[in-house]
């Protein structure tokens, strides 16, 4: 069994689910000092969740030397 492999499939879930709790953490934060209701919440929401997620992927990349999603490759 090749350990590298399984090292870097643990790495990649664990930081995806590190962008997903933060990403959900820093958009619930910013709405409850809105205090936006309705679809505009719901709206603001899904793009700041967007937003923070890709964000926090992309610093992940810078900061690990990791790939996600091949952000740098060209």
């Amino acid at each position: 069994m090749d350990f590298a492999s399984v090292k870097k499939w643990v790495v990649f879930f664990i930081g995806i689910l590190c962008a997903i709790i933060l990403a959900d953490i820093l958009s619930v934060l910013i709405l409850s000092v809105t205090g936006l209701e309705g679809w505009t919440k719901f709206l603001v929401n899904f793009v700041l969740y967007a937003a923070f997620f890709f964000a926090i992927l992309y610093i992940l990349e810078k900061i690990f030397h990791i790939s996600f999603f091949g952000f740098n490759k060209e």
